[in-house]
């Protein structure tokens, strides 16, 4: 009979959920009636005629979020205001009563054909909370989302993510809607059946903030009641507290140790997400032109979301003309060429390794190093403790490691430590817990030909299906 951990162990990502892990880093795009109006939340009221992007050009969007090496863009195509970017058949409140394009525009379409056409995927967000139509807070208004949703999910190609954030407040009636989850998601599913439904969905999890904020420890096997959380929260507004205390909560920073998934009915993988925005708000406020992220903040939230297990979801909000602007734009330019120059030659590519431990030939440790995702390196069952070697076959200066594990195993590695040879004596380099998709280790500079891995705690036991060591730009600037 299998142990709890090894039941544990043995959870493993959906071919969406790995789809879209492999796409590390995307952006979202607030974009609405609220750019025009200089709020984040817009009241249901606003009159369409406001919303007229002149130099709206939905490619500049794609090649901003490529100079970044991003590879798939979010659009908020109705937020909490109802205000709808495409000409949607079921409701007035919409591009097709602005003067932009005359009209006739379709603005989730230009995106999503830009997308295409640029090589990167395409999501949509779209908000539950209509403050607009007169419809919400009655079971009608359930219907009136599918129908949007079906909309959204058929006439635009192939959809990555379909993100819902769950906020419910009162409609123009002053009633609060009780949403259809299970209908939307039957929506989804029958549409995009490849698509992820992330935040308020069974797919992907919230981190717990919008401020960039990441946990040292990372898991996507965690409880089951996860999925609900949200749900719970924003769908009934006010839950008992003591009740909701009782529960696992996406806020917490221990969600999938030894200790947080103990004696819970159901284990799930349920990986997390990074969302937060370039800028202090959602959407374009020109006040805040001169409050764009640096790029020493937004390195370090890729590193501890993209390089701990997570993936970055990073907000670019166009402004009034309908592009984004310069100073985001150029940001996000030297973002791009910092990742790009540090992770453009792995000095491992060419190593050499021996392990305390290996399973067969078929898992050898040299798997390490072949570049291909579905090879890897593991022990014999029931092996949870391990030490590797590596030889990079010449002394190399770096400052960064890349680890993975082969997570179609199952997320197992609890705690590692890594060790540099100088001089014949083991010297510490760095301590971390999780690694689940990705780890991004990094330290001050180092020159060395050996590096010693230990595998201090794992479940059942470990995989790794890469070993990669890096040098980084010496100096981080920016404007």
């Amino acid at each position: 009979m299998n142990s709890p951990i090894q039941n544990a162990a043995r959870i493993v990502p959906s071919a969406r959920q790995l789809a879209w892990q492999e796409l590390e880093f995307y952006s979202f795009i607030h974009f609405g009636v609220n750019t025009y109006t200089d709020k984040e939340w817009g009241l249901g009221d606003e009159d369409p005629t406001i919303f007229n992007p002149v130099e709206f050009d939905a490619k500049q969007w794609v090649d901003v979020c490529k100079s970044a090496g991003m590879k798939g863009l979010i659009l908020t195509c109705k937020h909490h205001d109802g205000f709808c970017l495409w000409p949607s058949a079921f409701t007035e409140h919409s591009v097709k009563n602005s003067p932009w394009r005359g009209g006739n525009g379709d603005l989730v379409k230009e995106v999503a054909d830009a997308c295409r056409e640029g090589g990167i995927r395409f999501g949509v967000y779209l908000s539950p909370w209509d403050r607009h139509d007169q419809r919400y807070g009655s079971s009608s208004y359930n219907d009136y989302f599918k129908d949007q949703l079906r909309e959204l999910l058929t006439q635009y190609g192939d959809i990555f993510c379909v993100w819902f954030d769950g906020a419910c407040g009162e409609g123009p009636n002053g009633l609060k809607q009780v949403y259809d989850w299970d209908g939307y998601y039957e929506v989804i599913r029958e549409c995009q059946p490849n698509a992820v439904i992330s935040v308020c969905g069974p797919d992907v999890r919230w981190c717990g903030n919008e401020a960039g904020h990441t946990r040292e420890s990372e898991w996507s096997v965690v409880p089951a009641e996860l999925q609900d959380c949200e749900k719970i929260q924003e769908n009934s507004q006010h839950v008992d507290d003591g009740e909701f205390s009782k529960r696992a909560n996406s806020r917490d920073e221990n969600l999938g140790s030894r200790d947080a998934i103990a004696g819970k009915d159901k284990l799930i993988w349920y990986p997390a997400e990074v969302n937060t925005s370039i800028r202090p708000g959602w959407f374009y406020h020109a006040s805040e032109d001169e409050q764009v992220r640096s790029l020493e903040e937004l390195l370090n939230i890729y590193y501890k979301s993209v390089g701990g297990n997570a993936t970055f979801l990073l907000n670019l909000p166009p402004d009034m003309r309908g592009l984004i602007h310069e100073n985001d734009a150029r940001r996000m330019a030297e973002l791009g060429q910092t990742i790009r120059s540090t992770f453009q030659h792995n000095l491992a590519s060419n190593a050499h390794a021996s392990a305390t431990e290996v399973l067969n030939e078929n898992h050898a440790v040299d798997r390490l190093f072949d570049g291909n995702k579905d090879t890897f390196w593991c022990p014999r069952e029931g092996t949870e403790h391990a030490s590797i070697e590596i030889d990079l076959k010449e002394e190399q200066t770096f400052d960064t490691i890349v680890l993975k594990e082969q997570v179609l195993s199952g997320q197992r590695i609890e705690k590692v430590r890594l060790e540099y040879l100088d001089q014949g004596i083991w010297k510490p380099l760095i301590e971390c817990t999780t690694i689940g998709y990705k780890r991004i280790c990094r330290f001050t500079p180092v020159s060395a030909r050996h590096i010693r891995l230990t595998i201090e705690e794992s479940r059942w036991f470990p995989t790794l299906s890469a070993f990669e060591v890096y040098l980084s730009p010496r100096s981080v600037t920016a404007s």
